[in-house]
Parts: structure tokens; sequence; C-alpha cells
């Protein structure tokens, strides 16, 4: 195994994508509990989207490696990790540090990625899969019948969403816009399209008596639309604000604006429930079962995929030192699927 010398890219401050930077340097040995990972895949998320912006809630001040999560092989383990990792094919999820060669990880952290799942169809599901599986099953608690909407259920996120809800002998109608909607009704998903006027109406014709569950990364506005289409004992859960990714002034006014919403709708006697879901919450309370549950659930998604209920959706894989194209290229919109990082 090759181990090379350092490459990473660094994100210099609020950039253009062709301001990313490329650094080398030497190749970083692990502290105690730790893993130096040899990075094989490592993807482009809206979360780095928001970063270069600096648009992104709690991003690290300037400068700094991006890069929300990877798979690749533990290369060294240090003091009081089990040797015996060294060698094995691990997932990450890392909120920055990830395009790199080389990343150092908590050994704590690291998933063991099943025989037979190659590192960037594994990458493809890190973030999205956690994501999605914990909306579905920890939040919305869905069960087989109900019916529920998903924005973007063609995006990351959203088309992990839509499979596993199938999986789970749940009905989907999903926004997207109207060049998706073939390949949404063979996954058969009943599209809506987000840009032909009043969304929440047509989703009313498909639903009269309301939706189980609303799963809402737009934010802004359209969020008290995905609140009143949700059924008594609906959940809404809301993982994010995309319609102001590219706005100016407070970073965390869009977040907290949305709290608010969120805790006054739970304040009120109507059976429904509202979520803002960050996958990252709980992380800071030792103890309280936060990487059990990672593993946990990121090993669902595995054994889904394993099973064929969920594919991995590679939109293109580009190699880390052409990072600038691949973050256009995410963020074109024309894309489906993930866009991947290789060595």
């Amino acid at each position: 195994m090759n181990a090379g010398g350092l490459v990473e890219v660094v994100l210099p401050g609020t950039v253009e994508p062709e301001g990313l930077e490329i650094r080398h340097g030497a190749v970083p040995t692990p502290g105690p509990g730790q893993v130096v990972i040899l990075m094989e895949a490592t993807g482009v998320s809206f979360a780095e989207q928001q970063m270069r912006r600096g648009r992104y809630y709690d991003q690290p001040a300037f400068p700094f490696v991006p890069g929300y999560d990877l798979v690749g092989t533990v290369l060294t383990t240090g003091e009081g990790v089990e040797p015996g990792l060294a060698g094995t094919r691990v997932a990450a999820l890392v909120k920055v540090g990830g395009w790199a060669s080389h990343v150092v990880v908590d050994a704590a952290d690291v998933v063991e990625v099943p025989d037979g799942i190659g590192a960037a169809e594994a990458e493809t599901l890190v973030v999205n899969g956690i994501t999605a599986w914990q909306m579905l099953h920890r939040k919305a608690r869905v069960r087989a019948g109900q019916t529920v909407v998903v924005h973007g259920a063609n995006g990351g996120v959203g088309s992990v969403l839509v499979q596993l809800a199938h999986a789970a002998g749940v009905k989907v109608i999903g926004t997207a816009s109207a060049r998706h909607h073939d390949a949404l009704r063979e996954q058969g998903v009943a599209p809506v399209d987000y840009r032909a006027g009043d969304v929440a109406a047509r989703i009313r014709e498909l639903a009269p008596g309301g939706v189980d569950a609303v799963f809402d990364h737009v934010g802004g506005r359209g969020i008290v639309d995905s609140w009143r289409l949700l059924a008594p004992g609906g959940t809404l859960v809301s993982y994010g604000s995309a319609s102001t990714r590219d706005d100016q002034g407070s970073k965390q006014w869009p977040v907290f604006k949305l709290l608010g919403r969120v805790w006054l709708w739970n304040a009120l006697p109507n059976r429904r429930r509202a979520y803002f879901f960050n996958v990252w919450a709980g992380r800071a309370l030792a103890k309280n079962g936060f990487r059990d549950r990672l593993r946990a659930d990121l090993s669902q998604v595995f054994a889904a995929f394993q099973r064929g209920d969920v594919t991995a959706q590679i939109a293109a894989q580009l190699p880390l030192t052409r990072a600038a194209d691949a973050m256009r290229l995410a963020e074109s919109g024309t894309v489906a699927g993930k866009v991947v990082l290789t060595p």
C-alpha cells in the first residue's frame, strides 16, 4: 500500500471553486486512540457549497480542509487501538478534513465497510445514508402503508430517502424539476414539479387527508407549507435551509428562525411534531450513544445496499486535485447522484 506524501485541498476563505488550494505535506501520525485513513473516496456535499460561501452555520475559521465524510483503508493505528484494524476499509463522518489523501480520525468514529461494497459506492451512502435513515426511522418513525413527502426527491439525501421509504413499505410523493419526473415515476414516486406554482395544492390533491411525514431541506418560507401538509400525528423533519445558500447576512439567522418555528409548532396542541434534524446533534455529550447510533444506522444503510434496497448513485469521479471542477459540477444542478473525489 503506497503511503506517498500528504495531499490536501484547502479552502482559504470565501472563494470561487477555482480559489481552492492544493497543499502538500508529511503523512500524519496517529495519536493515542486514533487511526490514519488512506482516503479512497470523499465527496462534495451541500455543506461544502455553503462553507465556501461562509454560510455553513458552525464551520471552522478559514483556512481549513473541507470534506464532510470519507471512505478509505486504515493505514496506521495509534496507541490503544486494535492493531488488526490496519488494512480494513472503513467509513467516517468528519464534517471537515475529508478532502485529503491521509486523514486522522478517532478509531471510535470509524465504521467498517462490508466486503463487496466499493469505496466510491460506500462514499455516496455515508452522510446521505445516515441522514436519510435517522430522519426516516428515528425522527418520523415511519410505518408500512404511510405516505410521505420528500422535497428534492432526486437529490443526494432525497434519493436515498425515497429508496429507504419504499423498502419500509411507505408511499412517496416527491418534488423535483420536471426533467427528473420520468426517473422518479420509474421508482414508484408520485412526482410534483416544485417550479410549477402551488406545490402544496398539488400535493393535497394526491393526499387529501394530509401526509404522515414531510422531509424538507429547503427551509425558508416553504417550511410553513410543509407543516400544513401534515395529517394529525404527522412529523415534519427540516434538515437544512438550501433556499438561503446564496443569501447575504447572518448564516445563523435562517437556522434560528427555523428553530423558533419548530419550537412554536411543537408547543401547539395539534398532535403534529416538527424536528430540525442535524446529524451532529448530541455529538458533544459524551456517552449518550451518538457513536453507537451512527455505527448502527450506517451499518443498516450498508446492509440495505447489499440487499438491493438502495443504490449508490455516483454522478462523477474526479481526482482530489480537481476539487474545483468537482465543486462546480456539484453546484451546477445538472447531475444526479454524488460527485466523488478519489486520490
